[in-house]
């Protein structure tokens, strides 16, 4: 039989959300570039949902707001959030209009193995666990990145950058004996440097999702 020539099945991904606090495109681009400079390989081409629900202006320039992020290589593909008058210039543009939802558990694909490995990892290298947790014996270096679709445990200093449920999964968690990071993420949930000096110390502890937001919780090692 031969197979026809489109299929439509439903699937699950993970999306980072924009949430937009501020009318001014000048402010918003300020910010943004300011974390872009930290991870830019991090948001390079990836697909947002921009969360507008701090708008209230009917009038807002959300072509203006999706000209801003082409720009920066960031791929707008939703909005969530919005009043009527920002929906309508949403379908306008062609952009989607998202509703927040909660991920059902068996969309997740779960770690089968672990992946271990006994070495440094050094500015520019990066290691991805595919399906798998990822065990670091050593230090992640600044400019490293390390990636597993399940749980991240560095037995020594982390660094660099460490995305830890890069395949959805919420339940995952980073691990390290000290923590001084650039960037950690959970199923798209992120932190930057400022996040981390706010909620976490330097010393050993997990970061973890609780519903939408990362939290930290220190251990004693």
């Amino acid at each position: 039989m031969q197979k026809p020539s489109l299929e439509l099945k439903g699937s699950s991904f993970t999306l980072s959300v924009l949430h937009i606090n501020h009318v001014s495109l000048d402010q918003v681009a300020a910010e943004l570039d300011s974390k872009l400079a930290i991870a830019p390989q991090f948001f390079l081409g990836a697909p947002l949902v921009v969360n507008l629900s701090a708008i209230t202006d009917p009038d807002y320039n959300l072509a203006g707001l999706k000209d801003l992020l082409i720009s920066r290589q960031l791929v707008i593909v939703g909005i969530t959030g919005a009043p009527s008058a920002i929906a309508n210039q949403a379908k306008a543009l062609g952009l989607a209009l998202v509703k927040s939802g909660k991920q059902s558990a068996s969309q997740v694909v779960m770690p089968k193995a672990t992946k271990i490995v006994k070495q440094t990892i050094r500015s520019g290298q990066q290691v991805y666990a595919k399906n798998s947790d990822l065990i670091i014996v050593g230090t992640v270096g600044n400019g490293a990145e390390v990636i597993a679709d399940g749980s991240i445990h560095i037995y020594g200093s982390l660094r660099g950058k460490a995305m830890a449920g890069a395949s959805g999964d919420k339940h995952a968690v980073i691990i390290a004996q000290t923590l001084d990071p650039e960037l950690v993420s959970i199923a798209g949930q992120y932190w930057l440097t400022e996040n981390l000096q706010a909620h976490a110390s330097k010393a050993s502890g997990c970061i973890k999702l609780e519903g939408d937001s990362l939290t930290f919780d220190a251990l004693s090692l």
